[in-house]
């Protein structure tokens, strides 16, 4: 079992920065490999960025390519997402997730924080 708690959401105007934190519970956390997703109001869940389980490799959505970086530091069991150069499109609630595999998929994701909001004004 992981719990996560993310933490670091805002409000920020368009162009400026924010950096979201994951913690996760419990001794396992670099067995998973993490995942941030985000849900803008009326649209799905849409998967943002991947790091593998050592940090090594990482994957990022098109829409957030050179823009968002996604780190973690498994001594403090915590996952990061460095977000700069925000647009009013990145609003949303975003969500840190846990996964045995490495994926883009939501489904692969078997757990989840509460999310935090980010909203960007323009």
């Amino acid at each position: 079992q992981v719990q996560l708690v993310e933490s670091g959401g805002g409000l920020v105007q368009a162009g400026g920065s924010l950096r979201l934190s994951c913690s996760a519970s419990g001794r396992t956390f670099s067995s998973y490999h993490m995942g941030w997703f985000r849900q803008a109001p009326g649209k799905e869940r849409e998967f943002v960025a991947a790091i593998s389980k050592s940090g090594g490799n990482t994957r990022y959505a098109d829409s957030v390519k050179g823009r968002f970086t996604i780190s973690r530091d498994n001594a403090k069991n915590t996952v990061y997402l460095q977000m700069n150069s925000l647009k009013p499109e990145d609003t949303a609630v975003y969500y840190c997730a846990a996964s045995r595999v490495f994926s883009v998929l939501l489904g692969s994701y078997d757990y989840w924080g509460q999310g935090t909001q980010v909203t960007v004004s323009s």
